[in-house]
């Protein structure tokens, strides 16, 4: 009996360290609501990254971690050394996704908090704590979105609602760019991590590390781990268990050894025998417990179930009442139509994100499928009508999946990203980059002068310029878009390398945030690079001096900067330099030196080459140069 009382206290104090040990990581979530900070102490706003694992289910695929952090899947994969953007990723593996650092005014309590405000649209199931600690994997605290979003009931979270996410982040002081740390990247650290593991994983060193975040770090706290450059991964950091030790050999040089080993060895198996024992007992407890649970849960689930499905047809009866003013002007589409125009939204069918080809009664749509309430969308598309804008054809609501799809015009041709950045073996001539440009400056001067009250797109990039079977420009994606301007907010949206700085410091929102991000276009139009390189820098930013100097100066420079798919064509540097001279006004940091879309229009139109090759009708058989 006192074996069996020995090994019965023995196996409580495993049982007690067990649950001491589980109690201690539970108490180590972050409680704190983020990051001080001050834009005289450091360089804000910045681009910066947070490092995020691909886990399972959800997110392994950049196209759903694109989503989570409104970025696209080659933003993820550049900086993550990830070859291939449709392949599904490992788990664990090691991603960078790029973010907006700001230092953003909460509250008169709280002061000023270092974050990236993400977008997030809140879905059945979803709390703040969920999404927190889950979806953005303990990037921030549920109690800091509570603090963000003081207009949003935690206990009573409306499907389709926006809600903004704080990202923990950091920018770099004076001292720390003068010391070549160009990025503190947002790490979650784990119970077990250290500072030196840390530092060797990431090419820093301890001592910034602990300069940086302290010594007094729990576990499941955002770190900042300063670094010159982004570490390349070359595999998912899976960890695999040590292995068994080696079994004992037992000697039998005598046999009163042996016995005593055998004796040892009994008392060892009824030990084992009695906890089995033990385990077993528990584990019957611990099963009639789960029936009864279940039982009681299946009996909640139905009355919830019984609950939601009543609650979604209020709120698909609420939202066509929103809708009902343009249900004359666009067609219901129902959403069996729909999955089967996409084979059920098939993946071969995605045509970019969330938006797949499908066919209807033999007509080729664009299907968006997107949050829950598209009012405001709808509202803005159903009093725009130009040519250069993609068409909205019509629409669907699907209460069951709490989904909203909008149903758009096809576009032949892709976008302009694709054809600029793609891996096209065709390459675009100067005087159809020309068109393009011309015609999108058209049609957001439509938006900006002919709508009442304005509208601003918010979201002009190459990726949201679609070209049709002519090569002319539509502007697509209202999504971010907004009727009227001259605002202010706290719920900062956007694509990387395109917003401008007002917007990112201030959040004022005005029809020259679009005049900035047409500019970004218009450099990528000229030199063929993207808007954001792989190490995070900015294209606008690189070309403040090309204009200076003598003329010849300015020719030699604007031709180290010209796509080298142009120089192999006779081309007038003089409508070059034009355009040039129109992007870099259209970037001014200052937006009241920006010009307005109609001087734009003005000034690109201006080039003799705008009709000498290109007609109003479509682009010519030259209008592609084939790359040699």
């Amino acid at each position: 009996m006192r074996i069996k009382s020995r090994y019965l206290s023995f196996a409580l104090l495993l049982f007690f360290l067990y649950y001491q040990n589980l109690s201690h990581l539970t108490q180590a979530q972050p409680t704190t609501t983020g990051y001080p900070c001050s834009t005289s102490q450091a360089i804000y706003p910045c681009q910066t990254y947070v490092l995020f694992r691909a886990l399972a289910p959800d997110f392994l695929d950049l196209a759903s971690i694109g989503d989570l952090f409104s970025v696209s899947r080659p933003m993820i994969a550049k900086p993550s050394n990830v070859s291939n953007t449709t392949n599904p990723l490992q788990p664990d593996e090691f991603l960078f996704a790029p973010i907006n650092c700001g230092c953003n005014l909460v509250n008169s309590t709280f002061g000023n908090i270092s974050y990236a405000a993400l977008n997030y649209t809140i879905r059945s199931g979803d709390t703040f704590w969920k999404v927190s600690t889950q979806d953005y994997q303990n990037l921030t605290t549920f109690y800091s979105v509570e603090v963000v979003n003081p207009t949003l009931v935690p206990t009573n979270l409306v499907i389709g609602v926006n809600a903004v996410f704080p990202i923990f982040c950091k920018c770099p002081n004076s001292t720390q760019r003068q010391n070549r740390i160009n990025y503190l990247i947002s790490y979650v650290f784990r119970p077990a991590d250290n500072f030196s593991s840390l530092a060797s994983r990431f090419g820093s060193t301890t001592q910034s590390i602990i300069d940086v975040n302290g010594n007094n770090i729990r576990p499941f706290d955002t770190v900042f781990i300063p670094v010159s450059r982004l570490p390349q991964f070359s595999q998912p950091n899976v960890s695999t268990p040590p292995p068994p030790p080696p079994p004992a050999v037992v000697s039998s040089k005598d046999d009163r050894k042996g016995a005593v080993i055998g004796l040892g060895i009994g008392l060892g198996i009824c030990g084992l025998l009695l906890i089995l024992v033990l385990g077993l007992w528990l584990q019957r407890d611990s099963l009639m417990k789960k029936k009864l649970l279940a039982k009681r849960k299946d009996v909640e689930k139905q009355q919830f179930d019984r609950g939601e499905k009543a609650l979604l047809k209020d709120a698909e009866v609420s939202l066509l009442a929103e809708v009902s003013d343009y249900l004359d002007k666009y067609k219901v589409f129902g959403i069996e139509e729909l999955r089967e125009a996409t084979d059920d939204f098939d993946d071969s069918l995605v045509i970019q994100g969330s938006v797949y080809k499908g066919s209807i009664n033999g007509e080729v749509y664009a299907i968006k499928k997107m949050n829950w309430n598209a009012y405001e969308q709808l509202k803005i598309l159903q009093k725009v009508n130009h040519g250069n804008l993609v068409k909205l054809e019509g629409f669907c609501i699907d209460p069951e999946e709490a989904n909203c799809y909008l149903v758009y015009e096809y576009v032949e041709n892709g976008s302009l990203h694709s054809w600029l950045h793609g891996n096209k073996n065709d390459k675009l001539n100067w005087k159809t980059r020309l068109r393009i440009a011309i015609d999108v400056a058209n049609g957001l001067q439509y938006i900006h002068e002919h709508t009442r009250p304005q509208v601003v797109h918010k979201d002009i990039k190459s990726s949201n310029i679609l070209l049709d079977s002519s090569m002319r420009a539509k502007i697509a994606n209202f999504g971010l878009a907004k009727s009227g301007c001259n605002a202010i907010t706290m719920h900062i949206v956007g694509t990387q390398g395109y917003i401008a700085p007002e917007y990112l410091t201030d959040g004022m929102v005005s029809t020259k945030m679009d005049v900035f991000s047409f500019g970004v276009v218009l450099h990528e139009l000229i030199s063929g690079k993207e808007a954001i390189d792989e190490e995070g820098k900015v294209l606008w930013a690189k070309v403040d001096r090309i204009l200076e100097g003598t003329d010849d100066n300015k020719v030699r420079k604007l031709k180290e900067w010209m796509d080298y798919y142009l120089l192999k064509e006779s081309i007038s540097m003089e409508s070059v330099m034009n355009v040039m001279t129109v992007a870099i006004a259209c970037v001014s940091k200052d937006p009241l030196k920006r010009p307005s879309m109609v001087d734009i229009v003005y000034a690109l139109c201006k080039s003799d080459d705008v009709f000498s090759d290109v007609s109003q009708e479509g682009s010519s058989p030259r209008s592609i140069v084939t790359a040699r």
